[in-house]
């Protein structure tokens, strides 16, 4: 069991570091090639950071070990809306001002519905991934277009946020001068420590699960979910504590949309299957209710302490849950 917990952890730094230093050099090479900023912005820091949760969620699939895969997703979007936004709100209270603050949260429950639904139906795919994939490189087209036609004073939404929040933890992540060496290596070996990673983790997980008797799909909500989930943590109490708290909020936000329909699509994709239905009623419930909670807090604008307090005591309950259902 050690060997196993052993191999879990050094997943996980594994994951944190080559996620790192894919999105470093990913942005190098596409500011060396003249990319607007805004499409680095979106898109490849958008999906550079969603790959340590992609990485772990295809092995797993590609293991035969779904439970873990679509455990990960599920327990990401969790962990994002219970505990990473709760942590955040307890640093610094979150104002959400903007006009259509509705918006983006309104999409990450549109996306938990279908998730909802194609596990009520037992149904699933390369079909159904291509569509989901389609659906978030139309709603990242649609951001885009929305930036680039913004006005100085409009609010940003919650992919721009995610690249914000980032930056504010990484001021070196826009690195001037220098030649096509750099962040080439930076990308390849990135990507090479996120397989490597990424198969450690699985790989621990099944073992783990294995030897002490749990389920696959616990040790992916919990263990692995929360792990894939740190670099969202780390981000967004950062960007709430230099005063962004917004930003935050759409962080949290873009990574639950990013989850569901980039890394579901993709796992689907890679490795067909349906969503394993012992997600249901729990889990996929209350992912979806955390998507609701969202909403009413855009809604009434604000994001306090005692809220926040109550959305870490609800992350609390639902782990006690899922370890008394052992």
């Amino acid at each position: 069991m050690i060997v196993a917990i052993g191999l879990l952890l050094a997943g996980l730094v594994l994951l944190v570091v080559g996620g790192e230093l894919l999105v470093r050099g990913a942005v190098g090479l596409a500011e060396k090639a003249g990319v607007s900023a805004l499409v680095i912005g979106l898109v490849i820091v958008g999906f550079g950071t969603s790959m340590p949760e992609l990485v772990t969620s295809v092995e797993a699939a590609l293991a035969g070990s779904p439970a873990i895969a679509w455990g990960n997703i599920v327990g990401s979007n969790i962990a994002n809306s219970l505990l990473i936004l709760g942590v955040a709100a307890l640093v610094a209270p979150i104002a959400i001002t903007a006009k259509n603050r509705w918006r983006d949260p309104g999409v990450a429950i549109g996306a938990s519905l279908v998730l909802l639904l194609l596990a009520l139906a037992g149904l699933g795919g390369m079909v159904i991934g291509i569509a989901l994939v389609a659906c978030l490189i139309g709603y990242v087209a649609w951001c885009y277009r929305e930036e680039r036609l913004a006005e100085p004073a409009v609010v940003h939404n919650a992919p721009y946020d995610r690249a914000q929040a980032l930056e504010l933890t990484d001021p070196n992540l826009h690195v001037k001068g220098g030649g096509w060496a750099k962040p080439a290596v930076f990308t390849l070996f990135g990507l090479a420590v996120l397989i490597v990673g990424g198969r450690l983790l699985v790989g621990g997980a099944i073992d783990l699960a294995r030897l002490a008797g749990l389920t696959e799909t616990l040790i992916g909500l919990t263990i692995v979910a929360v792990g894939t989930s740190l670099p969202e943590l780390v981000t967004s109490v950062i960007a709430a504590r230099k005063g962004e708290a917004d930003v935050a909020f759409g962080n949290v936000v873009g990574s639950n949309i990013y989850n569901i329909l980039g890394i579901g699509g993709a796992t689907m994709l890679l490795a067909p299957g349906a969503v394993p239905s012992n997600l249901l009623p729990l889990d996929i419930g209350i992912m979806l209710a955390a998507a609701l909670a969202i909403l009413m807090f855009a809604m009434f604008r604000r994001v306090a302490r005692l809220p926040a307090l109550a959305l870490l005591a609800s992350y609390v309950a639902y782990l006690a849950i899922l370890i008394s259902n052992v």
